[in-house]
C-alpha cells in the first residue's frame, strides 16, 4: 500500500481583507478565510467549490504564497509559506493558472512562452526545449508551437497558460477557475488536458471552480461558503446532498438533478448519480425490477 504525503496543509488558515479610506484608515475588515484547516495528498485531484465570495480563490492564492496567512497556517510541500526565504521554492513547487490566459501569456511564439518560465529558473537551454516538448505535447498543443498565441481559441491559450506551468515541473497546478472565460468546447479542452495531467503525470491538481460539472472525476471535493469549509467528500457524496447544496446557492449536474426529480417521483434510484451513462443504466434496471 502506497501511503501518499501532504502536498499542502492548513492550520486554522485565516485571511482578513482591510478596508481603508483615502487617508489611509481602516474602513471595515472582511475574513475572507475563516480557520480552514485542510490536507491535500500529492497526485491527488482536488475540487474546491463555492459561490463568488466564498473564499475559494483567496484560499487558492494561499497555496502559491500569493497571500500570506492573517493567522494560522499554510504549508506546500512542508515549507512555510511565512518564510519569505521559501516562496521562491513554493512557487516552484506549485504553479498557478489563473482565469484569463491572456494575462499569463506573453510570448509572441507559443513555445517561447512555455519556456519563459524554465529559462528564468537557469534551465539548461538544451533542457528547456525538451520541457517545452514534453509540456506541450501533454496538453494537446504540440503541433501548436510556432502560432503566435492570438491565432489560438480561448480554450486552446489556457491549455499553453498550464504547459507553461507545467515546463517549470511543480509537483502540483494550482488552477483559480481556469475555464471561467470559455465556451463549453473550451472548459471541455482545458478539463481534459487537466485530467491527463493527474493521471499520467501524477501532477496534484487543485480545481477552483463553480462548475459542476468539471469536478465529477476529482479524488476529494471541498465546497466552501463564507470563508469555511462547509461540506467535504467525494463528489459521489457531495452531489448526494442536492438541497443543502442548493442552501449554498449552487447547483449540481443536469443528470444528478434529473435523477434527484426521479426519485421524488417514486423511482428508486441511488443517490448521487454523475452522468448520463450511469443514470441510463438505473432506469433500465429498475424497469427490469418493476417488471416494465
Amino acid at each position: 500500500m502506497v501511503i501518499k504525503m501532504s502536498i499542502i496543509k492548513t492550520d486554522k488558515l485565516v485571511f482578513e481583507y482591510i478596508r481603508r479610506d483615502e487617508d489611509g484608515n481602516v474602513e471595515g475588515i472582511t475574513r475572507a478565510v475563516d480557520e480552514v484547516t485542510l490536507k491535500i495528498k500529492q497526485g491527488d485531484f482536488i475540487a474546491i467549490l463555492g459561490h463568488n465570495g466564498s473564499g475559494k480563490s483567496t484560499l487558492a492564492k494561499h497555496m502559491n504564497a500569493i497571500l500570506c496567512p492573517t493567522e494560522g497556517s499554510i504549508w506546500v510541500d512542508g515549507r512555510d509559506t511565512r518564510e519569505e526565504s521559501e516562496v521562491w521554492n513554493i512557487r516552484q513547487t506549485a504553479g498557478m493558472v489563473f482565469q484569463n490566459p491572456d494575462n499569463q501569456i506573453i510570448g509572441q511564439v507559443v513555445e517561447e512562452d512555455v519556456g519563459f518560465g524554465p529559462e528564468n529558473m537557469g534551465v539548461p537551454t538544451a533542457e528547456i526545449w525538451e520541457r517545452v516538448e514534453e509540456s506541450l505535447k501533454a496538453v494537446g498543443m504540440y503541433k501548436f508551437r510556432k502560432y503566435s498565441p492570438n491565432k489560438l481559441s480561448g480554450g486552446q491559450k489556457q491549455r499553453v497558460s498550464i504547459a507553461g506551468v507545467l515546463a517549470m515541473h511543480p509537483k502540483c497546478i494550482v488552477l483559480d477557475e481556469p475555464t471561467a472565460m470559455l465556451d463549453p468546447n473550451g472548459r471541455k479542452e482545458v478539463i481534459r488536458a487537466v485530467r491527463a495531467l493527474n493521471d499520467v503525470e501524477n501532477v496534484t491538481v487543485i480545481l477552483i471552480t463553480h462548475y459542476m460539472e468539471e469536478i465529477i472525476h476529482a479524488d476529494k471535493v471541498f465546497v466552501m461558503d463564507k470563508g469555511r469549509i462547509a461540506m467535504q467528500g467525494t463528489p459521489r457524496e457531495i452531489f448526494s446532498k442536492v438541497e443543502e447544496l442548493k442552501e449554498l446557492r449552487l447547483d449540481v449536474p443536469q443528470v444528478t438533478l434529473l435523477a434527484y426529480e426521479l426519485q421524488k417521483k417514486g423511482i428508486a434510484l441511488p443517490d448521487g448519480i454523475l452522468s448520463i451513462e450511469e443514470l441510463t443504466d438505473e432506469i433500465i434496471q429498475y424497469s427490469r425490477r418493476e417488471g416494465r
